[in-house]
C-alpha cells in the first residue's frame, strides 16, 4: 500500500506542479521518476514518452500508467494515473467555476500571456534534455531534422511521423548487422 501511495502522491506533485503538458514535465518527471524514485533510467523515460506520444491520451497520463505498471502492475498504473490527473482535475473544476466571471480582467488575461511564454520556455528546455540523450549519431540527426521539417511544413499526423522514424531506425539498423555478418 505504501508504494501505491508514494506513485500516487509523486505524480500527483508531477500534475499540480508542472504546467504546460507532457514535455514541460519531463524535466520534473525525471526527477521524480529517475532519480528520487530510481523506478525507471532515463532511457526508459524516453522511451514511454515515445509510446505515449503515439498512443491515445495524454502523454504525462500515458507515462505515468506505464511507470505504475513497472512498479505494481495494475494497481500501480491505477495509482500512478490517477494521482497524475487529480490536480489537473482539481485546477480545471475550480477554473471553470470561476473563469467567466474574471476571464476579461487584464490582470488575468496577462497572467494567461505570462503562462504561455513559460510554457514555451519549459518546453525548449525538455526538447534540449531529450536532444542529448536521443540524437547519438548523424542517423539520429538526419531523423530529427526531417522529422522537424515534416512536422513543420506538412498537414500531418505526429504518429505517421514517429512511426515512419520507427520504421526507419529498424530498416538502417537490420541493413548495419547485415553488413556486419
Amino acid at each position: 500500500m505504501k508504494e501505491l501511495w508514494e506513485l500516487f502522491s509523486a505524480f500527483a506533485r508531477i500534475g499540480g506542479f508542472t504546467f504546460g503538458g507532457g514535455y514541460a514535465m519531463l524535466p520534473m518527471l525525471q526527477k521524480e521518476v529517475v532519480e528520487k524514485h530510481k523506478w525507471a533510467t532515463e532511457d526508459e523515460v524516453l522511451d514511454y514518452f515515445a509510446i505515449g506520444q503515439c498512443t491515445p491520451g495524454i502523454i504525462f497520463v500515458n507515462t505515468a500508467t506505464f511507470v505504475g505498471y513497472k512498479q505494481k502492475g495494475v494497481p500501480g498504473a491505477i495509482a500512478a494515473t490517477v494521482g497524475g490527473v487529480f490536480p489537473s482535475v482539481c485546477i480545471v473544476m475550480f477554473i471553470a467555476a470561476v473563469l467567466n466571471n474574471f476571464a476579461e480582467l487584464p490582470v488575468v488575461q496577462h497572467a494567461f500571456a505570462g503562462i504561455r511564454v513559460v510554457v514555451s520556455v519549459l518546453i525548449i528546455n525538455a526538447v534540449k534534455g531529450l536532444r542529448k540523450k536521443s540524437i547519438v549519431d548523424k542517423l539520429c540527426a538526419v531523423i530529427a531534422v526531417a522529422s522537424f521539417l515534416v512536422s513543420v511544413w506538412v498537414d500531418i499526423s505526429p504518429v505517421w511521423i514517429v512511426v515512419a522514424a520507427a520504421v526507419l531506425g529498424i530498416a538502417v539498423s537490420c541493413g548495419r548487422e547485415a553488413k556486419k555478418e
